[in-house]
């Protein structure tokens, strides 16, 4: 019976061992990923999306939500679309559907999220093959 106890105790405490070591870990990275996206802020003349970090206190991090916290609206050097304000996908002229490919076309995969935020707060209606990509993108990006 004393060796189960011992057993049983000794397993609880190598999974705090871990448990600790691990969030050290995290902070720590969280911490260096802070530092350089900082550093990069500096020294890049790119948009820079504000949710592009994350401060790891949350449950799920806000950069994985599409949805927007708050309401600055972000340019990707697409501003010709807004011309599209309003509109359904469905009434789309080809060269309208072509602008908003052409700028989905030119985008960076770490872009996606904010570029489909600032889409959703200029009222632009993606077509639905433009957002299926776009989400795919995004569930990607999240796994990596």
């Amino acid at each position: 019976m004393i060796p189960l106890i011992l057993f049983i105790c000794l397993g609880i405490v190598v999974l705090v061992i871990f448990e600790i070591r691990a969030r050290k870990e995290q902070k720590a990275n969280n911490d260096t990923i802070a530092s350089e996206s900082q550093n990069d802020s500096q020294t890049s003349n790119e948009p820079r999306d504000p949710d592009d970090g994350c401060c790891g206190e949350h449950l799920v991090c806000e950069r994985e939500t599409l949805l927007q916290t708050n309401a600055e609206i972000i340019y990707y050097d697409d501003e010709e679309l807004d011309t599209l304000a309003g509109i359904s996908p469905e009434e789309y002229t080809d060269e309208q559907y072509q602008m908003l490919r052409d700028v989905f076309n030119t985008l960076q995969a770490k872009d996606v999220p904010g570029w489909v935020r600032s889409i959703q707060l200029r009222n632009i209606q993606l077509p639905l093959d433009i957002r299926e990509e776009a989400l795919l993108i995004v569930v990607e990006r999240r796994k990596a």
